[in-house]
């Protein structure tokens, strides 16, 4: 063999390794005793740092050893920090867990972006698609192999959820004010189908909320600032499923 056809043999190889199915994180939520996605987030616009030197090969393997069900990865630069390669980092460190690519995503390419660094899943939100727009890219994330988290916060948004994404999420954070309000989610959930795997993105910050929010039907909990303001966020998560 010479060497391109030593080169040609490796890509398809590697290819072969990137069409691979990923963990489903809808699976590990319903799966899972507790549900949580713990969130690796450095920075926030209204918060600013919240972890300037958090390590994304160190605390995502942490957040996996200390029980999350899934991890979600921040990927936009410019307001929250975050870069595609924390995801690859975090996969190299030994993360299987399922790891969702949280962004804006507004664009196919960042969906091929996500795909090729690891992520099982993605994050499409209501409020920055059209339903036409949403409904394209979700179709392309599966045909990608991910997942979709579809992100609603508000009764007007709830019609999305005839696109049937993978999970439905709910925004307890105000987008445009950045307030948190988690009856958010208990206000809409009951307007959710009952087969939907439902997730409560924000504002969690005490195990009582969580036993609260599975009786009205959730099976995810994203979790983020209450973890990584902690000075070891993957033991502040084995505390906090503790107390659940």
């Amino acid at each position: 063999m010479d060497i391109l056809q030593e080169i040609i043999a490796a890509k398809r190889h590697e290819l072969d390794l990137l069409r691979q199915k990923k963990p489903s994180m809808r699976q590990a939520l319903l799966s899972s005793p507790t549900g949580i996605i713990a969130e690796f987030k450095r920075r926030s616009p209204s918060k600013g740092w919240i972890k300037e030197e958090g390590r994304a090969d160190q605390i995502p393997l942490s957040y996996q050893q200390n029980g999350a069900a899934a991890i979600s990865i921040l990927t936009d630069e410019q307001y929250f920090a975050g870069q595609d390669r924390f995801i690859v980092e975090a996969r190299r460190s030994g993360v299987t867990v399922p790891v969702l690519y949280k962004n804006f995503v507004i664009d196919e390419y960042q969906l091929y972006q996500a795909a090729v660094c690891g992520a099982s899943a993605v994050l499409l939100i209501a409020a920055c698609l059209s339903k036409q727009e949403c409904k394209t890219l979700l179709r392309k994330a599966h045909d990608l192999g991910l997942e979709v988290l579809l992100e609603m916060h508000s009764e007007e948004e709830l019609d999305y959820v005839e696109l049937e994404p993978d999970m439905c999420g709910i925004n307890n954070r105000n987008l445009g004010s950045f307030v948190t309000d988690v009856e958010n989610s208990f206000r809409l959930a009951e307007r959710l189908p009952k087969d939907a795997v439902k997730v409560s993105e924000s504002g969690i910050s005490a195990p009582q909320t969580i036993r609260q929010l599975r009786q009205a039907g959730f099976r995810g909990f994203l979790i983020g600032e209450t973890l990584m303001k902690a000075p070891d966020p993957g033991r502040a998560l084995s505390e906090f499923i503790s107390k659940i």
